[in-house]
């Protein structure tokens, strides 16, 4: 898809749908920016993916705090010159709870890592991208951001928040050539979903996976590199006249 020698930022890069998506990005030849919160897990990401010397650079980073966003595209521009495709991908999930016992400080952390978090890297990237007139940005939503779910409200509200920036953010893009979608992947097979299976039922979470399956219509959960390959064509020149859109990764549950 041409990313040869493009630059990549991708956030929560070290685990699940975005190490995957490191792998795709480095084997078509893009030079990749690993964000992450965890120092060592970027260590063992780059080398589990045998990134080259030169090709990537790592950076420890809360996605969080305004201050550390800014550090992360100021180093990916020092290192690389310029950002050509921002997958705002950083997220946590929150605890499972009904919104009349749902924590305080559960949703303060899902407000300021799933919202705050791709607010700040949209600010902070896209100045990067309007000033050379080009840029692919994909922000991570979910279907949780078109749908509803009973006892996760905080992630629900925040995966429709990241619906609200996408479209916004492409109209106020769109005038400087840079692109702006959102991926929104139905249960994909990571850390995460299981963390949720086992917040819906601790004792039985293998059935609440078979009960969702079953919600499916493709009758499987997706794989990271599902993800992975869409935000692929959304970076690419062949997606150049795609901008706004809400792209569903769900095997058909959004149909349903």
């Amino acid at each position: 898809m041409k990313f040869a020698e493009k630059i990549v930022v991708i956030t929560g890069a070290a685990a699940g749908i975005g190490k995957e998506t490191v792998k795709a990005f480095a084997n078509e030849g893009a030079n990749v920016v690993l964000v992450d919160l965890h120092e060592e897990a970027l260590q063992a990401t780059a080398k589990e993916l045998q990134l080259k010397e030169g090709q990537y650079l790592l950076v420890q980073a809360d996605v969080s705090q305004e201050a550390q966003v800014q550090r992360y595209v100021a180093l990916a521009k020092e290192q690389f010159g310029r950002i050509d495709v921002f997958f705002n991908n950083a997220g946590v999930e929150g605890v499972v709870q009904p919104i009349t016992n749902y924590p305080s400080e559960s949703l303060d952390l899902v407000i300021d890592v799933n919202i705050k978090g791709v607010f700040y890297g949209l600010k902070h990237v896209l100045r990067v991208m309007q000033e050379q007139k080009s840029g692919s940005i994909i922000n991570m939503s979910s279907i949780a951001g078109l749908k509803g779910s009973p006892n996760v409200s905080a992630y629900i509200a925040s995966k429709h928040a990241v619906v609200g920036l996408t479209k916004a953010t492409a109209i106020e893009a769109a005038a400087f050539g840079v692109r702006v979608n959102a991926v929104n992947p139905s249960p994909v097979n990571t850390r995460m979903m299981r963390s949720l299976e086992a917040g819906f039922a601790p004792e039985h979470a293998e059935q609440v996976k078979e009960q969702l399956t079953a919600t499916i219509p493709l009758g499987r959960y997706g794989e990271s590199d599902d993800v992975a390959n869409a935000v692929l064509y959304l970076a690419s020149e062949q997606a150049n006249f795609i901008t706004g859109v809400i792209f569903p990764i769900d095997g058909g549950l959004s149909a349903t």
